[in-house]
């Protein structure tokens, strides 16, 4: 029987006050942003053991989240969301990412504005997957040993 999960942990309307904007007066002050984040991971090991340690931690998602748009004060919100979702995967156990992020005060006519991505965790190339086949099995029978 084929089976397929699919969960996911989300954050909704994280407000961030950033430099963001190609405008020099936009250089020179910060703007709101809201980001909503969606993280596909697997969920099942927190959800029987109730413990936080095995939970992908949307509280240090959000801190981690606000420091990188402080840190890298894009001129685009293209260019932020992709360093964004790089940053999240490589730090955090998860297959997909759905960000979108909004500047509510770019146009006075609109709610808001702003962009929408989603992003695959990047695939093993060949060579690392076969390293780490070939270390799992010579741990394996390291432990038979």
């Amino acid at each position: 029987m084929f089976h397929t999960q699919s969960d996911v942990v989300f954050i909704k309307g994280l407000k961030v006050e950033a430099v963001i904007g190609v405008f020099d007066w936009e250089r020179a002050i910060t703007q709101p942003l809201l980001i909503d984040i969606a993280l596909e991971t697997d969920i099942s090991r927190a959800a029987v053991s109730d413990d936080v340690r095995d939970a992908l931690s949307y509280k240090e998602v959000c801190d981690d989240v606000s420091e990188w748009c402080k840190e890298i004060q894009a001129k685009l919100l293209e260019h932020l969301a992709g360093q964004i979702s790089d940053k999240l995967f490589a730090k955090y156990d998860c297959q997909k990412i759905a960000l979108s992020i909004a500047k509510p005060t770019a146009i006075a006519q609109a709610d808001a504005v702003g962009v929408q991505i989603t992003r695959y965790a990047p695939a093993l190339t060949n060579e690392s997957a076969t390293k780490d086949v070939a270390k799992e099995v010579n741990d394996s029978q390291a432990d038979d040993a």
